[in-house]
């Protein structure tokens, strides 16, 4: 028997620092993730990063915390029940790190008789500290508790058409009203070096501003390259006017460099060159969360207007938008007849 696993990032049991804290832990202590010698991550994670993180990042998560719990994981949940209604194999929500593991995801699908998984990372960009942590996670549980269960996986999304057309059509659906001088697409951040590692040719990727543009077996897995492939296809299909949207990138983490440009300084430049009118896409996720309601909703709005923005639009994500949950269910369905 067949059966579908959705997996997404996760989040806290509740907005309690010490629930903070221990989510922060497993996401952080990710070998994908930080991809330091253990012990150095050791003593950064548990030594420092811990001592002070979960406070800031438990007040951050109050702020956009729902009644019914964390954004990301209702939205997810929505969306698991609304492709479960249209699919006549067994589905699962599973979360990378936290309390809805991808263990007991698969559990749930073995104990219905599933023997073949289709893992659906929603990520449409390929990263290590990502879409190839989900896939390692699968397989080593696979590979430890349940070997003789087929894994199959959807690749990484980004330029597929009918996800560009759903994301394009909510995209405008939220401009309708909105006077913008400026569109951004802001992506979550990755280290420079991951970029690097990422590479199979270990010699493409230099992020000199060219490579990106140069055709390569490297581009399979370069989250840079596929996330400015996702902008171009989406101004393409919106028919966007060149100069009227950038990209940059946010959520950086320690000192390393990082991909630029950083969406926090772009927000302080725009007001100065004349765009005041700002609307900020977050094309990396498909499910609102802390990095797109808090950081880009909330925290990117207040800064954009205090360096002398007037309007600014933060577009949602596609969520459990409808048309988002057609897609996968043909997805699901072109994989269930191979």
């Amino acid at each position: 028997m067949k059966g579908i696993l959705l997996n997404n990032l996760g989040s806290p049991d509740s907005t309690a620092t010490k629930d903070v804290k221990k989510y922060l832990e497993e996401f952080l202590m990710d070998e994908r993730v930080i991809d330091i010698p253990y012990w150095k991550r050791y003593v950064l994670i548990k030594g420092i990063i811990l001592n002070f993180r979960p406070k800031k990042s438990a007040a951050a998560y109050q702020k956009i915390w729902w009644d019914k719990g964390s954004p990301l994981v209702v939205i997810s949940e929505r969306f698991t029940e609304k492709v479960k209604q249209k699919v006549a194999i067994p589905v699962e929500l599973a979360m990378r790190y936290g309390s809805m593991s991808m263990e007991k995801g698969i559990k749930n699908l073995v104990d219905k008789g599933v023997t073949e998984i289709f893992l659906a990372p929603l990520y449409p960009h390929y990263a290590m500290s990502s879409f190839e942590t989900v896939v390692v996670k699968a397989e080593e549980i696979l590979a430890e508790k349940y070997s003789n269960v087929k894994l199959d996986v959807l690749p990484p999304f980004y330029n597929e058409p009918d996800y560009i057309k759903a994301m394009s059509n909510n995209i405008a659906n939220h401009l309708k009203n909105f006077d913008y001088d400026h569109i951004l697409f802001s992506y979550h951040g990755i280290p420079e070096r991951h970029i690097k590692k990422s590479d199979p040719t270990n010699s493409h990727c230099k992020i000199d501003g060219s490579c990106c543009e140069r055709n390569s077996v490297a581009h399979h897995t370069c989250y840079r390259h596929q996330c400015f492939e996702t902008t171009k296809e989406i101004a393409k299909f919106l028919k966007l006017k060149e100069g009227t949207y950038s990209n940059a990138f946010q959520s950086r983490l320690l000192k390393d460099p990082w991909l630029k440009p950083y969406t926090d300084f772009e927000l302080e430049k725009f007001p100065s060159v004349g765009k005041k009118k700002l609307a900020v896409i977050t094309p990396a996720f498909v499910a609102d969360c802390l990095e797109t309601l808090e950081e880009i909703a909330m925290e990117g709005k207040e800064e954009f207007l205090k360096f002398g923005g007037t309007d600014y639009k933060h577009i949602p994500c596609m969520n459990d938008n409808n048309d988002w949950v057609d897609v996968m269910v043909s997805w699901i369905n072109e994989w269930e007849k191979q």
